[in-house]
């Protein structure tokens, strides 16, 4: 890096990253531009140490940020998606997928790359394009499976000297915390308004 270091790019990913997080909790549209900008300048500090499988992550992100932006601003026929719940049965059937890339893209990472914990890299890589997927789709389960992937993620940073980051996402756990609260919050807000409209038609 010739006009940035590796630790002030770190701390620049961080703060645009954090912004996308936390507008995304209050269920702002500006969540997905701050999303862009932060996967994209965490994706060279990623490939920097290593951490191929998040790399290729915030890749992903940056075209699901762009679908994401577009889909919240559409909704359906032009209303707002709504929030609503998943069916246990649809959550563990797309828990598979993930499973497969952390296994599967971990495998191909250790065989040909000098990747470092490419299993634990990888599930970074499944389980957040999991919860990815809900958040587009307005779930509120998406919350829930963020609590894992910075789980995982929080130690792997840290054997990675990525401090700061490792201190982010642990911001990230309250946040996703809170983002579950108030989007159930809100759910049900909207399923009792619902409920009131059908009443008083009735």
């Amino acid at each position: 890096m010739t006009f940035l270091g590796w630790s002030e790019l770190e701390w620049l990913a961080n703060g645009f990253y954090t912004a996308s997080v936390i507008l995304a909790a209050r269920n702002s549209i500006h969540t997905w531009w701050t999303g862009i900008v932060g996967c994209v300048l965490f994706a060279l500090v990623f490939f920097n140490v290593q951490l191929y499988a998040d790399t290729t992550l915030m890749l992903v992100f940056v075209v699901s940020s762009l679908i994401g932006w577009w889909q919240w601003r559409r909704g359906q026929h032009g209303a707002e998606l709504p929030i609503t719940a998943t069916q246990p049965s649809h959550l563990m059937l797309f828990v598979l997928p993930a499973l497969a890339i952390m296994f599967g893209y971990g495998a191909l990472l250790h065989a040909f790359t000098d990747a470092y914990a490419p299993f634990w890299d990888s599930a970074v890589l499944g389980f957040s394009l999991l919860a990815q997927f809900l958040l587009l789709r307005r779930k509120l389960e998406n919350w829930l499976v963020w609590v894992l992937v910075n789980l995982i993620a929080i130690p792997l940073y840290v054997s990675r000297e990525l401090y700061v980051t490792a201190v982010v996402y642990c911001g990230y756990l309250l946040n996703a915390g809170y983002g579950w609260w108030h989007w159930r919050q809100l759910m049900q807000q909207t399923q009792q308004a619902e409920q009131t409209g059908q009443v008083q038609h009735v």
